[in-house]
């Protein structure tokens, strides 16, 4: 990638920055990037982030590969198409309610808020860590089940008589190890529900968002401040939220003087005593509309001809001010740039890096051979079984046979071998375990002091199998390596987009980013 300066003199470009209200911070593959821009996106990703922000001149690198990316969506046409198109259009239709309002309402909508929040005892921001396991959408149920059952074993560990440590836990377990501060809308309402109720120190029961499956603990929390205080943030993260069922009546009068709206009342008595007319029925924004404009909303608008007169005009009103609203909102501007990008990042992530990552099995395991060093376990960790039979000669017997096949093959084997008429005479838990996730490992193969759960109709239980201090299969490790291969192709198209991109930064303006 060939990446230059602004061509400015050092001495010339200070004045030249500060005498533009939103100069051009870079140009990327020809396009100028305004300082707004950055910051909209630098601010959020700050409020977002957990303890420790990226300064504004760090940010630059994942804010250039964003749009390299958004470039190449943009490029391979994924902009184009219906679904995308569609979801572009409900996302504005949502946020378009969020503008059609009065500032009277936008405070009541506010106060409401605030008034549920502190009688329901919400703190203005608490302080986390949670045990986390990422589930992506394409997991399948076997590994949903799995992460069900480790996330069941650690909330049992956590609270029994004598607790593990929640940070013990997270340091191992967790796919988010730093604990961080969170304000409510900020984060998926199922997460917000389960952090904002907990006093502090107390843990959650698993619980599942879009994300994956959490644990959560509160470390801390801080109580809201004066309505007065927060209304400002309240209304900001309301707007972004989308979640306000707003009325747009109390707009109109003020649109119809803002677009000169101007009524012909000879025109609107023909029509409201005829049912019909051909005259021209009113005036908005310097454009007429007529009995037929009106004819064609009616069709699809069955009510009384009163009714569909009012809602004719209030949908040509806000109509209008839907049509202005990029151009007098510039927040709003920047919300539909950001989530249209969003979805052109998602989508062209997919194609590039994570369709790869989860579909290709033999780069996977030719990924695993090469890092395998990585993967090493703390604490040595039983592969094998736990087979639970009725009687010792059953238990002698499986116990034999399963030494001589290789561990594909068990299965198959007490399938076979144990099935009888009356059902199964040997049952059989195969896997790697870990110490604490299985009872039976712990006392007979981990030798702890643990009390064995009674396995009903199979009093008698062996173990087979044999200790490893790492994994000897991708798949014992599959969540951890798909994420890890996952950031490696997604690196690997970063590189090869940076090496065709030209990248122009203007140092000068980067450095009044929160500062002018």
């Amino acid at each position: 990638m060939k990446i230059t300066l602004l061509l400015l003199i050092t001495c010339f470009s200070n004045l030249f920055a500060s005498a533009q209200p939103d100069p051009v911070l870079m140009r990327i593959n020809g396009k100028d990037i305004l300082r707004s821009e950055f910051e909209y996106s630098y601010n959020k990703s700050r409020s977002l982030s957990a303890l420790s922000p990226q300064p504004s001149t760090e940010y630059v690198d994942s804010f250039v590969n964003a749009k390299l990316k958004v470039d190449q969506a943009q490029k391979m046409g994924i902009d184009t198409t219906d679904a995308f198109r569609q979801k572009l259009a409900g996302y504005r239709a949502k946020l378009v309610r969020t503008y059609l309002a009065d500032t009277k309402e936008e405070e009541q909508t506010a106060r409401r808020l605030y008034d549920e929040m502190k009688t329901n005892g919400r703190a203005e921001q608490v302080q986390l860590m949670h045990i986390f396991k990422y589930l992506p959408q394409t997991l399948t149920p076997s590994r949903i089940r799995e992460a069900d059952l480790l996330m069941d074993s650690l909330y049992k560990a956590l609270t029994a008589p004598v607790p593990a440590r929640f940070s013990d836990c997270v340091a191992k377990y967790s796919d988010d190890k730093k604990p961080f501060w969170v304000g409510w809308l900020e984060t998926p309402e199922e997460f917000e529900k389960v952090a904002f109720s907990l006093p502090k120190g107390s843990i959650s029961q698993p619980f599942y968002t879009p994300q994956g499956i959490h644990i959560v603990k509160v470390l801390d929390r801080k109580e809201m401040p004066s309505f007065t205080e927060m209304r400002s943030d309240i209304e900001h993260r309301l707007a972004y939220r989308q979640e306000r069922d707003k009325e747009v009546q109390t707009l109109i009068s003020k649109l119809k003087s803002t677009y000169n709206y101007t009524p012909v009342n000879a025109a609107i008595e023909e029509l409201l005593s005829k049912g019909e007319t051909t005259q021209t029925l009113f005036a908005l924004n310097g454009k007429t509309f007529t009995g037929s404009d009106f004819k064609h909303f009616a069709i699809s608008y069955p009510r009384a001809i009163q009714k569909q007169f009012n809602a004719f005009v209030l949908k040509t009103i806000l109509d209008c001010e839907n049509d202005q609203l990029e151009q007098k909102y510039p927040t709003f501007n920047l919300l539909m740039q950001e989530y249209k990008e969003r979805l052109l990042l998602s989508e062209i992530r997919n194609r590039e890096a994570w369709n790869q990552a989860t579909t290709d099995e033999v780069a996977l395991a030719a990924y695993f051979k090469a890092h395998q060093s990585h993967y090493h376990w703390d604490t040595p960790r039983y592969k094998g079984a736990v087979l639970h039979c009725i009687d010792k000669r059953s238990a002698k017997y499986v116990r034999k046979r399963l030494k001589k096949l290789p561990q594909d093959k068990w299965a198959e084997c007490v399938e076979q071998t144990f099935r009888t008429s009356s059902g199964m005479n040997v049952r059989m838990e195969q896997g790697v375990f870990a110490l604490g996730d299985n009872p039976f490992v712990d006392k007979l193969v981990f030798k702890k002091s643990v009390n064995l759960p009674s396995v009903e109709s199979y009093p008698f239980t062996v173990v087979v199998g044999q200790k490893q201090k790492g994994p000897d299969s991708y798949r014992e490790v599959y969540e951890q390596l798909l994420a890890d291969y996952q950031n490696f192709c997604e690196n690997l198209w970063i590189k090869r987009l940076r090496a065709s991109a030209k990248v122009e930064i203007n140092q000068e303006v980067l450095k009044t980013v929160n500062n002018h």
